[in-house]
């Protein structure tokens, strides 16, 4: 009774099994990869639009900064809004349209995306803003005139030049009020640390524009002063405090030299009001900036129900369309290994073959245990014929030797000697077909064993000239032997004079009086040829391919006459095999045979 296969052992479950988890891990990496791609593109996008927004609301900040009006601003705002792709408008605090670049009648946004009044910024417009509150491209009465400029100019590079002769590397950069400073490679004021040489004062020094709106400012923050109770008296010249915004040294910093801390601060809160109050009049007035939506906060990704249920519908149709095809699949895999297996446990001698349906490798699996069926078919015939064969070639000379014993022991016969040379004749073709069998067992088994050393070719075919000299002319055959000079092998002697003389002992007994036997040699690249050419009567074309088979015969009748035991062409392809060469014949019929034999080339040995 076959054996059950166990169910988590079957082929098609674990084929399903791991189909399920294939898709399993598909589907969830797929929708983790969804929504990771879908997550990253919705923050790059909310990224964009932040940046974006920044740029539009610095440019706009930089208008009103420069603009004491939004009279001209429309144009502005229509060029940003076709760069950044996005609807802009300003309106005024109270809801008054100033500029907006989508058309007339256009509703706004629920609420706007920030305020544009450069005195009051906390976004980044420009470097500075965010700490001063105040964007630095309002300068207002401290924008310098054009021959200020190119004085200070002039000097800046009189600075900048000082210090690199002290090995210090600057730039000039430009303020937005005109005035000219040095900086070092990290973007700090180089000032904060200049040579004595350099120290001229000239760059520092307040001009007549920048003299007067000081002037202004420290007069305006007295009032301020006053009711904090701070009684400072603020003289700008000589206080040595910069300040980026008004790109000058000489502001609210000097109140550190004249104070406590608290009046500091006090005094700080009262000369930023009047620097605020100064520059007032130089910019737009508040305006409203609204930017498409008008609603900046990062969209949330979220899956509704009715979503989740699609992509749960989806995976689940998914799966089972996998799981489906996956049954059919496995199901025409197995089927075929199952006739497979039902096949190969049925008993040897019902030699059943299994039918190829397909052309893949389960096809192929078939075909080749068909193959291994026709092979095992062969060789129980084959045994079975040699069983036959070595019984028949023991038989007649144990029978005959029986005999004769049997009729001497009776006293029918005498015991002469030609009787005795007849038992020991009988006896010796027993011992030829032991040693054969003997050696086609070793063969078989692996354990032939060879003891090579260097052979000269042309020495081994003398030996074997020479050996069956005499029988070649009893039979009347000329044997002749010719080989080329410097031929050598790696062999074992004994059986490669043993091959060849198989080979030429059955020329012999197959070419008929006044015929040839040739055994030749030479050399082919790296090999050595050995053939035997008799002038016999040859074999037909369709037992060329059995010559080489154990107690095979041309003449099915088995007489001795024209042949063996059957086993000496079978040794001799077991021999060259193991001297890793190759046999082969060729032959016509009546026009004799060739067997030609292909063995490695040696070297020759020293003194050779």
């Amino acid at each position: 009774m076959r054996p059950r296969i166990p169910l988590r052992k079957r082929l098609l479950v674990r084929l399903l099994v791991a189909t399920v988890l294939i898709a399993l891990c598909s589907v969830g990496a797929t929708a983790w990869l969804a929504v990771e791609t879908t997550t990253r593109a919705i923050k790059e996008e909310q990224g964009q639009d932040l940046a974006d927004d920044m740029r539009i609301l610095a440019q706009l900040s930089g208008y009103a900064a420069t603009h004491p009006e939004w009279t001209g601003v429309a144009p502005t705002v229509r060029a940003l809004s076709v760069k950044m792709g996005r609807r802009i408008a300003l309106t005024t605090s109270d809801r008054t349209l100033i500029a907006d670049s989508a058309p007339h009648g256009t509703s706004l946004p629920p609420r706007a995306a920030a305020n544009v009044d450069p005195l009051h910024t906390d976004t980044y417009t420009e470097p500075g803003a965010q700490l001063s509150g105040l964007d630095p491209r309002v300068v207002g009465p401290y924008r310098l005139t054009a021959k200020e400029r190119v004085q200070l100019a002039a000097l800046a590079e009189e600075r900048h030049a000082c210090f690199a002769r002290f090995g210090i590397d600057t730039t000039i950069t430009m303020t937005p009020s005109g005035r000219p400073v040095l900086t070092d490679a990290d973007g700090n004021d180089a000032n904060d640390n200049v040579p004595a040489e350099c120290a001229d004062g000239k760059l520092n020094t307040p001009t007549a524009t920048e003299g007067k709106a000081l002037k202004n400012l420290i007069t305006s923050s007295q009032p301020c002063l006053s009711r904090e109770g701070v009684s400072f008296k603020i003289a700008y010249f000589g206080v040595d405090v910069f300040d980026k915004s008004l790109g000058s040294r000489y502001t609210t910093g000097g109140y550190n030299k004249l104070g406590s801390a608290a009046d500091i601060r006090k005094a700080e809160a009262c000369t930023d009001a009047a620097r605020r109050a100064q520059l007032e009049p130089y910019v737009a007035p508040v305006a409203e900036l609204f930017l498409g939506g008008g609603d900046t906060t990062a969209p949330r990704f979220d899956v509704s129900p009715a979503n989740k249920a699609k992509v749960v519908g989806a995976a689940a149709a998914v799966l089972a369309l996998t799981v489906l095809v996956t049954a059919v699949v496995a199901t025409r895999l197995v089927r075929p290994l199952r006739a497979l297996t039902e096949a190969a446990q049925q008993p040897p001698e019902l030699h059943v073959r299994v039918p190829v349906r397909t052309r893949d490798e389960t096809g192929i699996l078939a075909e080749a245990f068909n193959d291994l069926t026709e092979r095992r078919e062969r060789m129980e015939a084959q045994r079975k014929a040699m069983v036959s064969d070595i019984a028949h070639e023991l038989r007649s000379p144990l029978t005959n030797i029986r005999g004769w014993l049997e009729v001497t022991r009776d006293g029918f016969v005498e015991p002469d000697p030609a009787l005795l040379g007849s038992l020991h004749e009988e006896a010796m073709v027993l011992q030829r077909v032991i040693d054969d069998l003997q050696d086609l067992a070793a063969a078989d088994a692996g354990t032939l064993r060879l003891h090579r050393e260097p052979v000269r070719v042309e020495d081994l075919v003398d030996q074997v000239v020479a050996a069956y000299r005499v029988s070649a002319d009893t039979a009347g055959v000329a044997l002749t032997g010719k080989a080329d000079t410097f031929l050598w092998l790696d062999a074992d002697p004994v059986r490669m004079r043993q091959v060849l003389g198989n080979l030429v002992s059955n020329a012999l007994r197959h070419t008929p009086a006044d015929g040839t036997v040739t055994l030749t040699a030479w050399r082919e690249a790296d090999t050595v040829v050995l053939t035997v050419t008799d002038t016999g009567s040859g074999i037909a074309p369709e037992n060329l391919t059995h010559v080489f088979e154990r107690f095979w015969r041309a003449d099915q009748s088995r007489s001795r006459r024209t042949g063996g035991s059957g086993l000496g062409l079978s040794i001799v392809r077991d021999l060259v095999a193991a001297h890793h060469g190759t046999v082969e014949a060729t032959s016509e019929p009546g026009a004799g045979s060739v067997f030609t034999l292909r063995l490695p080339n040696a070297t020759a040995p020293e003194g050779g």
